[in-house]
């Protein structure tokens, strides 16, 4: 019974362990604005998040949606099987068990994650097919309250709750506001063959892209501010220069699909993510760098 139930390559693919790159750059943000840096609990929150919370929700949803074709990360996904569900389920337990190393509150937030995660994809809730309550779900839980929970996990002295605090909490949010949209343009077909109405598909492609750089166009305000209240002015013209690469790609992707929707592809959404997510890593690693030398 055990051996019928340990996982294989095929359940380990779906858990699509490097798609946590594409989610790394809000740890990071955190990681780079914490004051006085508890060094061991930062690597347990990421270890917790990146190698095994991420990853099951990954598994769950895989297993949930028995997707045929491209998903996040997986152009040709294997068959999802029930040991995908158990080892999510695992991954889950170790995720939090490692979790309360760090604390009580990291273990409540993570915890609470993980339910919202799991009510994305359960069939009996299914936040995924309702359009505005999913896409808030994934921004609050993937941006802001994310940033927040790891910096109060990493961070020796608590972040002060200001104005300026507030908005770099709701510009997480926004930037996955922009990102979260355009991962799904390219699974209109099978979102809705599934009985799954997303946001990206309400918007259309032309639309997807007007509504995810305005989403953009807000965090990147929202950004401008916290750097100005915090006196970091050149933090922000970083922010802006590491930010350029993927303002031209996501141009120039929109341009292309305007002319043939046949663009909004799994390859195109991929090559999104990942200079997105290599810029912005690569950023908020510099301003961990500028202020830890300080």
């Amino acid at each position: 019974m055990i051996y019928q139930l340990a996982p294989g390559k095929n359940e380990l693919k779906l858990m699509r362990i490097p798609f946590s790159y594409f989610l790394m750059p809000v740890f990071l943000f955190a990681l780079s604005q914490a004051k006085d840096l508890n060094v061991a609990n930062a690597v347990i929150a990421f270890i917790a998040l990146h190698l095994f919370i991420y990853p099951a929700s990954n598994g769950y949803n895989s297993y949930m949606d028995q997707d045929e074709t491209s998903i996040g990360g997986l152009k040709n996904p294997p068959k999802a099987t029930r040991k995908l569900f158990f080892l999510s389920f695992a991954f889950d337990i170790v995720g939090l068990a490692l979790s309360l190393l760090v604390g009580l509150h990291f273990f409540l937030c993570l915890f609470a994650y993980m339910l919202a995660s799991r009510a994305y994809s359960y069939k009996g809730i299914r936040l995924k097919k309702r359009p505005i309550l999913g896409f808030l779900t994934v921004i609050f839980f993937q941006g802001g309250f994310t940033f927040w929970m790891v910096l109060s996990a990493i961070s020796k002295s608590q972040p002060v709750y200001d104005a300026g605090f507030l908005s770099v909490v709701v510009a997480c949010s926004f930037l996955i506001a922009g990102v979260y949209p355009l991962t799904q343009i390219y699974q209109h077909d099978a979102d809705l063959a599934s009985g799954d109405i997303t946001i990206s598909f309400r918007l259309g492609y032309t639309g997807t892209f007007l509504f995810s750089g305005m989403m953009f166009f807000c965090a990147d305000l929202l950004i401008f501010y916290y750097f100005y209240s915090t006196q970091k002015l050149f933090h922000f013209m970083l922010f802006e220069a590491f930010l350029l690469p993927v303002i031209i790609y996501f141009t120039y992707w929109f341009l292309t699909v305007t002319k043939d929707t046949r663009q909004a592809s799994f390859e195109k959404t991929m090559s999104m993510n990942l200079i997105a997510s290599t810029c912005m890593s690569l950023c908020f690693i510099t301003l961990f760098i500028l202020n830890s030398v300080k």
